[in-house]
């Protein structure tokens, strides 16, 4: 697996720019700005061939349309989220006062769908909490895991925004993430990459009962 990481958009999300060892298409995690995408997809010479979102918040999705229109490439998100990247109001843009450039879905995700692009398999776990529709991708051969505001490095997503819910995002964790087998790298949303090691051992918004304190 090669990969970038490209902080860009409103926020500064951590997009991800993810592909084989053999030359085959790139899938473009959380688009925050497409331009600076297609700039970096350009001077590495890269083709996308998938948008993967890991949830439908502004910052995440600000550059979806504007890469999808460059590329045809594909637009997956979790079906609780879809409505987001229709809507300046549902995907918060409202906070910053700039109208969301609006995008459509091609496919609406749900727990346990897997998605290819090239050599790479992407593993949906649907990890709710921080977003109604939030999901991690999993790359079991790879170890890796993109798991957007879901978790952080010693750190977790928001829960005071409409549709969040703090118990769901511990079972998330608790329950889908932590449960893995073994060790795998974390990328998520904002910050620097972690293990899913490490958070299990240090990540202080989690007891032993399996939901946030």
């Amino acid at each position: 697996m090669q990969l970038i990481t490209l902080p860009c958009g409103p926020l500064a999300v951590n997009t991800y720019l993810v592909h084989d060892d053999e030359g085959g298409p790139c899938a473009v995690v959380d688009p925050g700005d497409g331009e600076a995408v297609l700039e970096r997809l350009q001077r590495e010479g890269l083709a996308c061939g998938l948008i993967l979102l890991t949830h439908g918040h502004f910052d995440h999705i600000w550059g979806v349309q504007a890469l999808s229109a460059a590329t045809g490439a594909p637009v997956a998100i979790h079906e609780d989220d879809a409505d987001k990247l229709q809507s300046s109001r549902k995907s918060l843009a409202l906070m910053i006062g700039r109208p969301l450039p609006k995008a459509q879905a091609s496919r609406l995700l749900h727990d346990g769908d897997t998605l290819r692009c090239g050599a790479l398999s992407f593993r949906v776990l649907h990890t709710p909490g921080h977003s109604e529709g939030g999901v991690c991708y999993v790359l079991e051969r790879e170890g890796a895991i993109f798991c957007g505001d879901t978790l952080f490095f010693e750190g977790v997503g928001r829960t005071d925004f409409p549709g969040a819910d703090y118990g769901a995002l511990g079972r998330s964790v608790r329950g889908k993430l932590f449960a893995l087998e073994g060790d795998y790298a974390l990328y998520p949303g904002h910050g620097e990459a972690t293990t899913l090691a490490h958070e299990r051992r240090c990540n202080p918004y989690f007891g032993a009962t399996g939901a946030a304190r």
